[in-house]
């Protein structure tokens, strides 16, 4: 396995782990939260229960001792329905009767401890007076034990609740908590985990898909995209750019085979010339000025077609910024430099709102080769050259800014007119003509990318009418090629 791809896979294990882990801290931080608030709830219910019913019967106690002249007898576990029977069967309470002076009357089960201040209350003269402990440990259990004056020193009654029994209650609540708590935990890292890994694993054939393209250099490669979340669209952003790479690698091998092609015959002529200028002065003078003149032309040839072949190069680029243009505007220049270059008659009619955002070099430049291309095709001609320039609001009412040049030259053969915007194409009638076969090329790539197409068709009368449209939005920069 490559030592990319490995790192690859540790680097999205690494993702997975993490974001399990995080699952898993966060559900953590919430189920002692929850936990524990709901122990701690449960807890203080329960403590605040049990306080609140001895409390209760400690307080009936009081008020029966108040009420009724009761003697320790009363409270005596043989006495039935006694009031001994009123404090133990409601809230299971252990009751021990004490005498005078603190002596046990009647043991409770368990045997409570009778304590100093215990013996005081036996001895109390008001019946009521109450002495409460409370935490006593009685068997090895907790209790809390309260003791109640009969008065007049006929003794006490002492009533005690177990609250041990209680605490381990609690504690295996706690225990069985803590037991969940982990349950729970455990489970959100596992969900965590099975849910990392069916995020990252769409990551992990996107990650291995770019790494075959890498790997290969096969843009063609296909990309796995399902779903319509952000790791889709992530998959179909990349198919996408992909796509629009291979169109580019595409581009560039079909001009650089085309130039390579084109480039050859000018380049085998100049070496042919060249080898000739060994013998120049073995030559007769009218040889010497024909061959002087070929390296001349061929060198201008060649200087075009380099030139033609940059240009339409920085043509399939977005470099250029995008403005406000006005086609009208650039469609004027145009026509200014190219009366002033040929010495032509060149009109202008420019009709509706011909701006648009576009990149404006690109524009002109496209303008300029129809403009060109006319003069070079109708070179001899004495009808003006004819550049129409409508916006949206022009004489066909079309949505889109459309421009055209037209002539009167000898016109396009029609099994040509679907060819004339291929690269370095040239018509069998043109080919004795100078020119590199580039510059309508040009104008496609122009149109393609500001949302356009480019047309040619024979004009009625004689001559041709070339040209192209473009949306008044801004220009794509995908500058794909038309059929």
């Amino acid at each position: 396995m490559p030592l990319t791809r490995l790192l690859s896979r540790r680097r999205l294990a690494s993702l997975r782990t993490t974001f399990a882990l995080s699952f898993a801290a966060v559900a953590a931080a919430v189920t002692l939260l929850i936990g524990f608030l709901s122990y701690d709830a449960a807890a203080r219910l329960v403590r605040v229960d049990q306080q609140t019913v001895f409390d209760e019967v400690v307080q009936n106690l009081r008020d029966q001792v108040r009420h009724s002249e009761l003697h320790p007898e009363d409270f005596a576990a043989s006495t039935p329905n006694g009031p001994r029977d009123a404090l133990i069967r409601p809230s299971r309470m252990d009751v021990q009767v004490l005498g005078p002076g603190g002596t046990v009357v009647d043991r409770g089960s368990p045997r409570l401890p009778v304590s100093a201040a215990d013996r005081a209350v036996t001895d109390a003269q008001i019946a009521g007076k109450v002495t409460e402990h409370r935490e006593v440990e009685v068997a090895d259990e907790a209790y809390r034990v309260a003791a109640v004056a009969l008065g007049e020193g006929r003794g006490a009654v002492q009533v005690a609740q177990e609250f041990s029994e209680t605490e381990d209650l609690l504690r295996e609540l706690q225990q069985r908590t803590l037991l969940l708590m982990t349950a729970v935990v455990m489970a959100a890292g596992l969900f965590g985990w099975w849910l990392a890994r069916r995020m990252t694993g769409r990551l992990v054939r996107l990650a291995g898909t770019a790494e075959d393209v890498a790997r290969t250099g096969d843009l063609g490669i296909q990309v796995p995209v399902t779903g319509y979340d952000e790791v889709a669209r992530l998959g179909r952003s990349f198919d996408r750019m992909l796509g629009r790479l291979a169109r580019s690698e595409e581009n560039q091998r079909r001009l650089v085979q085309d130039a390579g092609h084109e480039l050859r015959t000018p380049l085998t002529s100049l070496r042919t010339n060249i080898s000739l200028l060994r013998r120049i002065d073995e030559l007769p003078p009218a040889a010497r000025e024909e061959l002087v003149a070929d390296l001349a032309h061929e060198s201008r040839e060649l200087t075009d077609l380099v030139n033609e072949l940059v240009a339409l190069a920085a043509g399939q680029s977005d470099s250029e910024p995008v403005r406000r243009v006005s086609l009208a505007d650039a469609a004027r220049d145009v026509a200014v430099a190219a009366r002033r270059r040929t010495g032509r008659v060149i009109t202008l009619d420019a009709s509706g709102d011909t701006t648009l955002d576009g990149r404006p070099g690109a524009l002109q430049r496209a303008v300029s080769n129809l403009v060109e291309n006319a003069a070079k095709f109708d070179r001899d001609g004495s009808s003006p050259i004819e550049v129409v320039v409508e916006g949206p609001g022009g004489a066909d009412g079309t949505a889109t800014i459309r421009v055209e040049v037209r002539d009167r030259g000898p016109g396009i053969a029609e099994e040509d007119l679907i060819r004339v915007f291929d690269r370095f194409y040239r018509a069998p009638a043109a080919r004795s003509l100078p020119g590199s076969g580039l510059g309508l090329s040009i104008v496609r790539e122009v149109a393609a990318a500001h949302g356009g197409a480019p047309f040619a068709r024979r004009r009625s009368g004689g001559g041709s009418v070339i040209g192209f449209t473009v949306t008044s939005g801004e220009p794509s920069g995908d500058a794909t090629e038309p059929g």
